[in-house]
């Protein structure tokens, strides 16, 4: 569990993504609940590192 986000859990790689890329994380923590909760389901319906990735490249495009 990140300590930002104490009632998620962060899907493992997605939270390594977002650790490479800190402008994603900022975006990811100034989202609404609602669009965080999306994109985290999102990111653990991924099947490949790619689909994870882009989960997190959304976040700064």
């Amino acid at each position: 569990m990140d300590e930002r986000f104490p009632n998620m859990e962060l899907p493992l790689g997605f939270g390594f993504a977002m650790a490479q890329r800190p402008e994603a994380m900022e975006r990811f923590a100034a989202l609404p609940e609602t669009e965080r909760e999306a994109l985290v389901n999102r990111a653990r319906g991924a099947r490949s590192k790619q689909e994870m990735r882009a989960c997190v490249d959304a976040l700064v495009e």
